[in-house]
C-alpha cells in the first residue's frame, strides 16, 4: 500500500510541475503581448510627436523666407542710403582733396 501512496505522490508532484511550467508560460506569454502592445503604442506617439515637430518645423520655415525676404529689404535699402551717403562725402570732399594733390605735387622739393 506504501508503494501506491508515492506513487500517488510523485504523480501530484509531476501534475504540479506541470501546472507550474503553464503558468510561467501563460506569463511570459502576457509579457511578451505587453511588450508588442508597448511598442505599437510608443511607434504611434512617436510618429504623432514627429508629425507635430515636422509641421512647426516647415511653419518656422515659412515664417523664415518672409523673414528673409523683408530683411532683404530693409538691408539693401540701408545699402543704398549708405551708397549715397558715401557718393554726398565724396562730392563735397572733392575739392578740398583735389586741392590738397595738386599742392603736392605742385610742391616738390628737391
Amino acid at each position: 500500500m506504501q508503494v501506491a501512496a508515492g506513487s500517488d505522490g510523485i504523480q501530484k508532484l509531476l501534475a504540479a510541475e506541470a501546472e507550474a511550467q503553464r503558468i510561467v508560460g501563460d506569463a511570459r506569454k502576457a509579457k511578451a503581448d505587453r511588450l508588442r502592445q508597448a511598442k505599437a503604442e510608443a511607434e504611434k506617439e512617436i510618429g504623432a510627436y514627429r508629425a507635430e515637430r515636422e509641421g512647426a518645423y516647415q511653419k518656422k520655415i515659412a515664417e523664415g523666407s518672409t523673414g528673409s525676404q523683408a530683411t532683404f529689404q530693409r538691408l539693401q535699402s540701408e545699402t543704398g542710403l549708405a551708397v549715397q551717403k558715401i557718393q554726398a562725402d565724396v562730392k563735397a570732399k572733392k575739392g578740398e582733396v583735389l586741392d590738397m594733390l595738386m599742392g603736392y605735387v605742385g610742391g616738390v622739393k628737391f
